[in-house]
């Protein structure tokens, strides 16, 4: 990607978007080399941990929604609270695995099922499985 591209999105966003997506120029291409052969590693830990089971239940987000207020007013309290609320589905991004998010019927709580890689049709089956049971 040219850095001029980069520079003119980054105008497009929020400061703190921004912020962050520069923070990426302090990484080499070697630290993103050994970066990726630790997630490789991660990958395989994870898979292996999780072998013995259809699916892995967590919650779609770690924290409640915080109050808006103080998210629009104090920066560092957006940054932290951004990082933890999208946590949890970082990792199945990260791990490389479907996942699927229901209602809890708690406001603003889900539940989050990660599924191994390929088995989105049981991924859904256990879903549907669950939707009942939260309902029941």
């Amino acid at each position: 990607m040219r850095p001029q591209f980069l520079s003119r999105a980054c105008s497009a966003v929020s400061g703190i978007v921004r912020d962050r997506i520069r923070s990426g120029k302090t990484y080499s291409g070697k630290d993103f080399a050994q970066a990726w052969q630790k997630l490789e590693g991660l990958r395989a830990e994870f898979r292996s941990a999780a072998a013995g089971f259809d699916a892995v239940a967590i919650p779609t987000s770690p924290i409640r929604p915080p109050a808006r207020r103080r998210l629009l007013s104090d920066r560092a309290c957006y940054g932290r609270n951004n990082r933890l609320a999208g946590r949890n589905t970082r990792i199945a991004n990260l791990m490389e695995l479907p996942a699927l998010t229901l209602p809890t019927g708690v406001p603003s709580v889900g539940a989050m099922l990660l599924g191994k890689p390929f088995e989105e049709a049981k991924l859904l089956r256990l879903g549907k499985a669950l939707e009942a049971g939260l309902a029941g």
